[in-house]
């Protein structure tokens, strides 16, 4: 096991049926912030228990760097568009990366 102190990683739960205008946004989004996105990786699941329920999981290099793209314009827009995509209410969680193995 390592420490990876120097990581954050959001959770984001959201429901939708229009999951495929969903990736299509999340790639416009990534074209146009182009250099400025502090995002290292992303990974979409869908839910097998629940249809049209999806979890990301999306890794900064810190909190700061998040809360910095988050403030970017290009991603207000693309989260304005999310949601009109989204029913009902999305679900952030904030974690702090304690430590990271693999296998």
């Amino acid at each position: 096991m390592s420490s990876a102190s120097d990581a954050f990683i959001q959770l984001i739960e959201f429901r939708t049926n229009r999951i495929d205008e969903f990736d299509a946004k999340v790639e416009a989004w990534a074209a146009s912030i182009g250099a400025n996105r502090a995002v290292r990786w992303s990974i979409t699941g869908a839910d097998r228990d629940r249809p049209g329920t999806y979890i990301q999981m999306v890794e900064f290099p810190s909190y700061e760097a998040a809360m910095a793209n988050s403030n970017n314009p290009a991603t207000s827009a693309f989260a304005e568009e999310l949601r009109a995509l989204c029913e009902g209410e999305t679900v952030f969680r904030n974690l702090d990366v304690r430590s990271s193995v693999s296998y």
